[in-house]
């Protein structure tokens, strides 16, 4: 399975095939973009899950600029869609189970009407924790018992970065589970309650500015740690400031 190191962070650079869906044991799957990095300079519980996830993939193609500029290296694109309806399609050829966690009753169930619909082969169950910055412990364990129960293969959490990533590797040794992947908004576009962003945006690498006109705030919010990244990049470039990979601390 080929990885690129940069930044301190291990991204697959590699075919999703590549990743088996079943295992003995639970696995975390996580995305990487200039916000996450942002983000992961200011939370250090964030950033260590994130560098301990079994898989950390692009999300957009937005901090493989990082490898491109310090190391001539491209990493290969996975936007977090790609990667669900990768996984969600190999789970309807196999006849497998997916659990849902995370979001609103009203879209989990738009969520299994659909997937019923498109990929009848596939058995689903889901699960709408509060909304809340923290859960509590008996609220962790309600859902990590229902999960148990259900057994999946494909344990999806849509609980918004970073209360997702640092969820999932928690709890990833109590998980039933063969995999856990953390994919945030693809709830809503899927279940229809948010407008999703045609896939050709993408391809043209322009899905970050379609999303600004849909999502203003989200820009607003997550534009400081993208900049930030951009930033750092610059000046590892110029040498002004050093990355020591090997202790994943940065060198004043």
């Amino acid at each position: 399975m080929n990885t690129i190191h940069t930044l301190g962070f291990t991204v697959l650079s590699d075919q999703l095939d590549a990743i088996p869906i079943h295992s003995e044991q639970c696995r975390v799957m996580n995305t990487i973009s200039p916000n996450s990095y942002g983000v992961s300079t200011k939370d250090s519980i964030f950033e260590k899950a994130l560098k301990t996830s079994d898989y950390l993939v692009l999300d957009g193609v937005y901090f493989a600029f990082s490898s491109l500029m310090l190391q001539g290296k491209n990493i290969k694109r996975n936007q977090g869609p790609d990667v669900f309806y990768h996984f969600i399609d190999r789970l309807n050829k196999q006849g497998d189970k997916a659990f849902f966690l995370g979001s609103s009753e009203s879209t989990l169930q738009k969520i299994k009407s659909r997937a019923k619909n498109e990929y009848p082969n596939i058995t689903v169950e889901t699960h709408s924790p509060p909304f809340k910055p923290e859960f509590s412990a008996e609220e962790n364990a309600v859902m990590v018992e229902k999960i148990n129960a259900f057994a999946p293969d494909i344990l999806f959490v849509g609980m918004t970065c970073p209360k997702q990533e640092k969820w999932a590797i928690e709890h990833r040794d109590q998980l039933k589970a063969s995999l856990v992947i953390c994919i945030g908004n693809v709830f809503d576009w899927f279940a229809g309650t948010q407008k999703a962003i045609h896939p050709i945006w993408f391809k043209l690498r322009i899905g970050w500015l379609v999303r600004i006109f849909l999502r203003p705030e989200v820009f607003k919010r997550n534009i400081g740690n993208q900049m930030l990244f951009f930033w750092h990049v610059i000046l590892i470039f110029f040498k002004i400031k050093k990355y020591d990979t090997r202790s994943n601390y940065w060198i004043r």
